[in-house]
């Protein structure tokens, strides 16, 4: 890895550099590129990644792709090697089209990358809204996040995103990452993830919707009991008619359990 002089970081796109060729080399080993793999980096920064992605498929048969906010990171990313064989693209990867670059590559994506921590949630949702289009995702990702992607019942870090993440795809923590492998260094640890979507799906299309509503409703505050939470929504009576006590409490209901809230929900919709 011979990246040159690191560039500024800029707080306002919450960059924080990974610079420890040892955990960038554990990331391409875990992430095992093929040659004939559509990767997609998100947020290379000064590239990294990028390289070491770049050395590990010498022999692809399609162009890495990069997605690049920072226009200053540019002229350094488009000199680490030719247009066949990198292709950055200028812009937010929060308005990419993923599915686009599936069309374009003839084959769904593996989706890589350093994510701004400050962004990251609101990345995941856009990415799994196109998750038919997307093999697997490896992120790096503030622990705290990560945590929560992958948390259980009983969990304090067990909530909405987890089950909305979840519901969509296996969410694997693969290692943590200490704060000292980036510049500048960061105030949390980190971890490193994998996302691969399900197919088929865990939910059908269709109940999504429902699955969301009750799922927010659930933890809308999660000291008050499900009975208070879903008032007006879903009745006592109705919990109990899908064995779930009234009294009890988001955090120790299973995935299984949300998919009958959100049917009998869907139920409700459309017999009222």
């Amino acid at each position: 890895m011979q990246v040159a002089k690191l560039p500024q970081a800029k707080k306002r796109f919450g960059q924080n550099f990974l610079v420890q060729p040892a955990i960038v080399t554990r990331i391409v080993a875990v992430i095992a590129p093929r040659p004939g793999d559509a990767l997609v980096e998100i947020g290379p920064g000064p590239g990294a990644l990028t390289q070491a992605l770049l050395a590990a498929q010498a022999a692809a048969t399609r162009p890495l792709r990069v997605i690049e906010l920072d226009r200053d990171l540019l002229p350094n990313l488009h000199a680490l090697a030719p247009a066949e064989r990198l292709q950055v693209i200028a812009g937010d990867a929060l308005q990419v089209d993923f599915a686009r670059l599936a069309a374009e590559a003839g084959e769904p994506l593996r989706v890589v990358g350093n994510l701004p921590y400050n962004v990251s949630t609101p990345l995941l949702f856009h990415l799994l809204a196109q998750k038919d289009a997307i093999v697997d995702m490896h992120f790096m990702l503030q622990k705290e996040v990560a945590d929560r992607l992958a948390a259980g019942p009983g969990s304090s870090a067990y909530g909405r995103l987890s089950l909305m993440v979840q519901a969509q795809a296996r969410v694997e923590l693969l290692f943590p990452v200490a704060p000292g492998n980036f510049r500048p260094v960061p105030k949390v640890d980190s971890a490193f993830v994998r996302l691969s979507p399900y197919r088929p799906s865990r939910l059908l299309p269709e109940l999504l919707p429902h699955f969301s509503r009750v799922v927010s409703l659930a933890f809308a505050q999660r000291r008050k009991t499900l009975a208070n939470n879903f008032k007006g929504v879903l009745d006592g009576a109705m919990l109990e008619a899908l064995a779930i006590a009234p009294s009890a409490r988001a955090e120790t209901l299973d995935f299984a359990t949300f998919v009958r809230l959100a049917e009998a929900l869907a139920q409700k919709g459309a017999t009222s």
